[in-house]
């Protein structure tokens, strides 16, 4: 079916979404280029892969921060992003690079499971609901794409297990919009506000202490189910939560019904 929307739209540098069509890769240690991508890194941490990451490595959140990650400019100048810092050694390696691969494959950040492919999400659209593209990128070093094997996009995103990653992402991408609207109230930068909300985004453990100590969760009407998941410690419950919070304080939006 043909997608009139996508194509009445202008993308960036010519870019071309790849819709239905399908597309040729594959990435193991027979190919030439193995791990090649894996070395000065620009990639950007989403809070759900800072979940998957510090509970693979069985260290706190605030742990991880300090030993894996840097701080940039974001997309816009309200809320800074996290980054992965590279190893300190010549080439700059991803820290979680092994002799045979990727040591944290199985929760790897949701870049790594994107690639070869990059997604776009417009939240304009003309459907009335967020519409998603898919782009093939094809870099130099890249020996991948000319493997074999054949994929759809609907193929990879099953195969690299993305679903769930996006969802997490596009609930993200809803509180990172609050936060290019510049929501803090006037405190300037770093003030209580940012904050908070850089602790419930990126540090989920500093956040669970945070709603034990405050009460958080008695000012709101919270399901059973969602909140004996927080209450045992689960932490995408806790950041679903977190994320429902900032949108209802910082933007006014009735994520949470309070008592």
């Amino acid at each position: 079916m043909i997608n009139h929307e996508a194509e009445s739209k202008m993308f960036p540098n010519g870019m071309v979404p790849l819709g239905t069509s399908t597309f040729r890769f594959a990435c193991h240690p027979g190919v030439s280029c193995f791990t090649a991508c894996c070395r000065k890194l620009d990639m950007f941490l989403y809070p759900y892969d800072i979940l998957r990451l510090k509970k693979r490595l069985n260290v706190s959140s605030e742990v991880f921060l300090q030993n894996h990650t840097r701080l940039s400019a974001g997309l816009h100048p309200y809320f800074p992003a996290v980054m992965m810092r590279m190893a300190d050694n010549d080439e700059q390696t991803c820290p979680f690079l092994g002799e045979q691969g990727c040591v944290v494959y199985a929760d790897r950040p949701s870049a790594c499971r994107t690639y070869p492919l990059e997604r776009a999400v417009d939240r304009a659209s003309r459907r009335g609901r967020p519409q998603e593209y898919y782009f093939l990128t094809d870099h130099p070093y890249c020996r991948g794409h000319e493997e074999s094997a054949t994929h759809s996009v609907s193929d990879w995103l099953r195969e690299q297990q993305l679903l769930h990653y996006n969802v997490m992402n596009d609930l993200w991408a809803e509180v990172d919009t609050v936060f290019a609207g510049n929501p803090w109230r006037g405190e300037g930068v770093a003030g209580r506000w940012q904050q908070l909300a850089f602790m419930v985004c990126y540090n989920i453990d500093a956040f669970r202490n945070f709603v034990h100590e405050s009460g958080l969760l008695r000012r709101f009407r919270l399901d059973k189910a969602r909140l004996r998941l927080i209450n045992h410690g689960d932490d995408e419950a806790l950041l679903k939560f977190g994320f429902d919070w900032l949108r209802q304080e910082l933007a006014g939006l009735p994520t949470l019904c309070a008592k």
